[in-house]
Formats: C-alpha cells, sequence, structure tokens
C-alpha cells in the first residue's frame, strides 16, 4: 500500500502538521511506503497559477495519483480548510481521488470549526471521486498541548478517535498509546 500524506498548513510547526505525523506513525509498518507532500514547500508561483507543468507541482501531483491511501491534513479558519490546500486540490483531475483511501484530519481553536469537516472538507474529496473517505478526526488546540521539544502532547481521547479512524486500514490491532 502506497501512503502519500498531505499537509496544507501553511506554518512550519502546526498542529494539524503534527496531527498528521501521528497519523503516519500510527499506521507504520501497514504501508510498503509513504510519502509527504507539504504544499508550502512547493513553488509559489506554479501553485497560483495552477501551472501543472511546473516539475515540482507534477511530482506532487503524481504521487497523489499513485496513492493507495491520502491523509490529508489541514488546519481549519473561518469555517474552511486551509486556502493552500484549495489550491493544491484543485489541480487535481476531477476524479483524481477515485479509487484511493482518503482520511481527512483537521485541527481548529475549538468545537465550533468541527463540522467544516464534513461541509467543506468532505465534498470536495467526494466532488474528486473520493468514495471511501474514513471518518475525519478533528482535533482542538486544548487536545494537543504545546511541548517543550516543539512537538505537541495529544490527549487520550484523540489518540483514541485516531487509532479508530484508522482501524479499518491495520491488519493488527493499534496500540491505543501515544507513545
Amino acid at each position: 500500500m502506497k501512503i502519500v500524506s498531505i499537509s496544507g498548513s501553511p506554518s512550519l510547526r502546526s498542529r494539524s502538521g503534527w496531527l498528521l505525523q501521528l497519523a503516519q506513525t500510527r499506521l507504520e509498518g501497514t504501508g510498503d511506503t509513504s510519502r509527504l507532500i507539504a504544499v508550502r514547500e512547493l513553488p509559489a508561483a506554479p501553485l497560483l497559477h495552477a501551472d501543472s507543468h511546473n516539475a515540482s507541482i507534477r511530482a506532487a501531483l503524481d504521487e497523489v495519483r499513485d496513492a493507495d491511501l491520502l491523509l490529508v491534513a489541514t488546519p481549519i479558519y473561518k469555517a474552511a480548510y486551509s486556502g493552500l490546500l484549495k489550491l493544491f486540490l484543485d489541480l487535481l483531475p476531477t476524479d483524481g481521488l477515485r479509487g484511493k483511501t482518503v482520511l481527512p484530519l483537521a485541527t481548529g481553536g475549538s468545537l465550533a470549526h468541527l463540522l467544516a469537516l464534513d461541509y467543506a472538507l468532505k465534498p470536495v474529496l467526494s466532488a474528486l471521486g473520493a468514495r471511501d473517505i474514513l471518518d475525519g478526526v478533528f482535533a482542538t488546540d486544548a487536545q494537543l498541548v504545546p511541548h517543550e521539544s516543539g512537538g505537541y502532547v495529544p490527549d487520550d481521547a484523540l489518540v483514541e478517535r485516531l487509532d479508530r479512524a484508522l482501524q479499518p486500514l491495520s491488519p493488527r490491532p493499534l496500540a491505543m498509546n501515544a507513545g
């Protein structure tokens, strides 16, 4: 199984990027290969101009095309996924996610943003052909507490929800702790 992770956060250090990394870690051993597309690292001008012929953009789109499983992570701003993620998703062909399993991951300041997964991100993933969309995982800032090392410490309920969302992908039971 080829796993491709897409980080739609404009920040280098972000809760959504960390949640994505946690999901990748929880899946270790279930995929043959794992790749990360950090949209913020793609060249800005070709991304803004939807230049799918740019080598870096083309390589990222090819990674998505060849993926079996996509982990899509974004911060939620004003009840919507990030504009950076939108720019990237707009480059995919209409059926660019057909035949892929997709796990949406999102973070936001409060539970008030929770429904953005169901009402903003999932419809776009579906419009791109994804039919196997796993239960999304949303984390509030309070569920990902900053750690002095620069990362975050997830609360137990978040880890449990993430493991439950990932369960259909794992041939073995996932450990139910963050360690």
